[in-house]
């Protein structure tokens, strides 16, 4: 059984500006595997260690999708290969696209058993592919999982819903999208990181997978950063009575 494991390439918050008319630049921003698919990867990981199965990671993008350092990180943790779509519409593509081009490349993939997500992605957390790809390829879909057990075509699952915990029997193959306190992304080691450059990497196009293109009917007006508004602040000096009765009107006032 094949476990595939989606994740996305993005920009390093850390490293973005915000310009004068607040919008976002990224120009010199490193680039990633996404902070919440990095639970994805450690999951589909531990399970394909359990279960005897091969893990497959696979992304859709850019340029970027062929950087040998990305690749290298994405499959020093575990995968024991690595899949990527490249098109250079995909950078700026949405949802609903992403999760048509994903699905088409899972098609391709022979004997798949389960597909792993994160719960969104680290630039825009629209937390909308899982479920779309679940959609798309017409398998049992569940999102919000933190915990994942295989038994015999079974995943036994759990999520928490509000101040419920549920537990299902999912039916494989099935598309579950995993939270970010499910676990903790290993750390590669050196040894890990030399041997990622001698497993497979594949880049395939629209016309390998079948993607002859989606049409989202959405057009990105504009994404800025929020106002930068001067928060007030009042301090009070002394200990008497007074400042403390004062202190405590302070406060009411705000609630």
């Amino acid at each position: 059984m094949n476990i595939v494991v989606c994740y996305k390439i993005v920009p390093d918050e850390q490293d973005a500006v915000v310009q004068a008319d607040r919008t976002l630049s990224f120009e010199r921003a490193a680039l990633k595997i996404g902070d919440y698919d990095l639970n994805a990867v450690e999951a589909g990981a531990q399970l394909a260690a359990a279960s005897g199965a091969s893990l497959i990671s696979l992304t859709a993008g850019g340029d970027p999708v062929e950087d040998s350092k990305l690749k290298k990180a994405i499959l020093a943790r575990g995968p024991h290969e690595n899949v990527a779509v490249k098109d250079a519409s995909l950078p700026e593509a949405g949802s609903a696209v992403t999760a048509r081009v994903l699905a088409a490349a899972v098609k391709q993939l022979d004997d798949m058993g389960l597909v792993l997500c994160g719960e969104g992605s680290a630039d825009r957390y629209a937390q909308q592919v899982g479920v779309q790809l679940g959609e798309l390829l017409g398998l049992p879909t569940v999102n919000a999982v933190s915990s994942i057990e295989l038994d015999d075509g079974i995943a036994h699952v759990e999520r928490t819903v509000g101040a419920v915990v549920e537990r299902l029997d999912v039916p494989l193959p099935a598309v579950l999208s995993v939270v970010a306190d499910m676990n903790v992304p290993r750390i590669p080691s050196m040894k890990d990181i030399l041997g990622a450059g001698k497993k497979p990497s594949r880049v395939l196009s629209f016309e390998d997978v079948g993607f002859d293109g989606f049409d989202e009917g959405i057009d990105v007006v504009s994404t800025l950063a929020p106002e930068q508004r001067d928060r007030a602040c009042e301090i009070l000096e002394g200990d008497d009575d007074e400042t403390i009765q004062a202190f405590a009107a302070r406060v009411r006032e705000r609630l």
